[in-house]
C-alpha cells in the first residue's frame, strides 16, 4: 500500500530537522509540509521523538485506505502488532473485525491507527511475556503530530476513539468514556466523533457471559456509525 518516497528520504536525512525534533520532544519537526502516506510512513519508521523506539520492535503506523470515511484510533500497538508492524492484527483487532462485520462495515474501507506508534511494555515476573504498559503523557504528546498528520490526510467523516487513552488524547484529559460512550461529541477533528471502549477491555472480562454482554454493547456503539455515514453522504 505504501511505497518508497524520495521526498521522505531527503526530509529525514536533514540534520537540522532531527535536532529540532529532539529539542521539542515531539515528532512535529519530522512532518513534511504537504504529507502523503508514503512520506509519513517512511519518516515515522525512524522516529525517535520519545524513548519507546528503544524497546519497541518497530514503528507501527496506521493502515487502511487514505480515502477512508471512518478512522478508528486506539492507544498503542500490542505485542502482535509490534512484531507484525501492523495495527489491530492481534486478539483485540480480531474482535474489532467481528464487530465491524456484524454492523456491515468492511474493515478494508476504514483506517485504523493508534495514538502512540510504538509498543510500551514490561516483562512479566517470569520474563516470558511482554505486558502492555500505559504510555505516559509525554510519550503521547511526542507522538501526537503523527496522528494529526494522519487525520489531515484521511479527513474522516467519522472518528471513533477506542478507549480512554485515545479519547482523552483527542477530546481532552477530562473526557470519560464510561459516561459518554456512544455519544456524538462536538469536535473540530471530524464531522462526527464518538468514543467507545477499546476491544481489549472485552478480552479482559472475567467470564464468558461478561465478554458476551460487553461485546454486544461494543457492537451497538459501532452500529451508530452506519446512519452517520448516510448523513455524510447526503451532505456531500
Amino acid at each position: 500500500m505504501f511505497k518508497e518516497n524520495s521526498e521522505a528520504q531527503s526530509f529525514i536525512s536533514t540534520p537540522a530537522m532531527k535536532r529540532e525534533a529532539i529539542k521539542t520532544a515531539t515528532a512535529a519537526a519530522l512532518i513534511p509540509p504537504h504529507p502523503t502516506f508514503q512520506a509519513l510512513r517512511k519518516i515515522a519508521a525512524n522516529c525517535k521523538a520519545c524513548d519507546l523506539w528503544k524497546t519497541g520492535t518497530q514503528t507501527v503506523f496506521g493502515e487502511g485506505s487514505p480515502h477512508a470515511r471512518i478512522m478508528f484510533v486506539g492507544e498503542q500497538p500490542g505485542d502482535r502488532e509490534d512484531l507484525a508492524g501492523r495495527p489491530f492484527v492481534g486478539p483485540a483487532g480480531k474482535l474489532l473485525d467481528q464487530a465491524l462485520a456484524q454492523v456491515g462495515i468492511d474493515r478494508a474501507n476504514v483506517y485504523v491507527t493508534n495514538v502512540v506508534k510504538h509498543f510500551k511494555w514490561v516483562p512479566d515476573e517470569r520474563g516470558k511475556r511482554r505486558i502492555h504498559k500505559k504510555p505516559r503523557y509525554s510519550e503521547i504528546n511526542a507522538c501526537r503530530p503523527w496522528l494529526d498528520a494522519e487525520l489531515g490526510v484521511v479527513k474522516p467523516q467519522v472518528l471513533v476513539c477506542l478507549g480512554a487513552t485515545a479519547a482523552q488524547a483527542l477530546l481532552g484529559k477530562d473526557f470519560s468514556v464510561t459516561r459518554r460512550r456512544g455519544e456524538l461529541v462536538e469536535s473540530g477533528l471530524a464531522p462526527y466523533v464518538i468514543a467507545t471502549v477499546h476491544p481489549s477491555s472485552i478480552l479482559r472480562a472475567g467470564d464468558h457471559e461478561s465478554r458476551r454482554l460487553q461485546m454486544e454493547s461494543f457492537v451497538e456503539d459501532l452500529r451508530k456509525i452506519v446512519p452517520l455515514l448516510k448523513k455524510s453522504r447526503k451532505a456531500a
